[in-house]
């Protein structure tokens, strides 16, 4: 029926069973990832399973990839990454390689950057191998009741994913994955989403996300494309406003 449509459209549910905790006096989203609360809390201590922010859910130790550990306070004050990805995976592959250079170019830049992989790999030995490509840091391989909370903090459904979060641990973009690939130059980081993107082949994935509108133009006549940006431009800004106000998702 339209309300069913209606309310998988809402809730972006790409696939099944799917299950959303929403607080009913404010009709807002207090967790995507409803399966995997009650796999780690079948007793529902945590409940109501609100979000909790960053550096709580990440406390404890990080590692390596030379064995040394430190503690997750060491992330405070800098932009993070957390990067959600397996070695399985051969999209997951292909973006570390990307993401490795990124990293790389941001740090040069004087930035204040880290990235935490959090690991989907199917065993500790091709977590080890596919961690020691990364310069970067990891939540430990053993400590699984770790990477779950982080998995339902983000409500993630896919990967690779990769979620940038400004210093104090809020989040600017879901898509890390697009702004990495989009940007190689990193010219844009901390990547803040831009009201109006050019549409391309690796940001199409964001046509999934919710209602879009696509302005089409000849692509042929450069001033045609600035003349609809500005146009655009403000309408968007407006919308963004709009839901930020509201402490929602645009």
């Amino acid at each position: 029926s339209l309300l069913q449509l209606k309310l998988w459209n809402k809730y972006r549910v790409s696939n099944i069973p799917s299950l959303i905790f929403i607080d009913a006096s404010s009709g807002k989203v207090v967790c995507r990832n409803g399966l995997l609360v009650i796999r780690d809390d079948p007793e529902g201590l945590e409940f109501p399973w609100g979000p909790k922010p960053f550096s709580e859910v990440v406390a404890g130790p990080l590692l390596r990839n030379n064995g040394q550990t430190l503690d997750s306070s060491a992330l405070e004050g800098s932009h993070i990454g957390v990067y959600f990805s397996a070695h399985w995976c051969p999209p997951c592959r292909s973006l570390t390689r990307v993401l490795v250079e990124s990293y790389r170019k941001i740090k040069e830049a004087g930035q204040k950057f880290e990235i935490l992989f959090v690991s989907a790999d199917r065993s500790e030995d091709s977590f080890k191998q596919y961690f020691s490509e990364m310069p970067w840091v990891a939540v430990p391989y053993a400590d699984e009741a770790r990477r779950s909370r982080l998995n339902r903090l983000y409500g993630i459904q896919g990967i690779p994913t990769l979620i940038v979060l400004d210093a104090k641990g809020e989040v600017i973009t879901r898509q890390g994955r697009v702004e990495v690939l989009n940007d190689v130059e990193c010219r844009e980081f901390p990547w803040h989403p831009k009201p109006v993107l050019e549409l391309t082949d690796s940001n199409a994935v964001q046509l999934n996300e919710g209602p879009c509108l696509v302005l089409f133009v000849d692509s042929e006549d450069d001033g045609e494309s600035e003349a609809a940006k500005q146009l655009i431009q403000p309408i968007a800004e407006k919308i963004i406003a709009k839901y930020k106000a509201k402490e929602e998702e645009a």
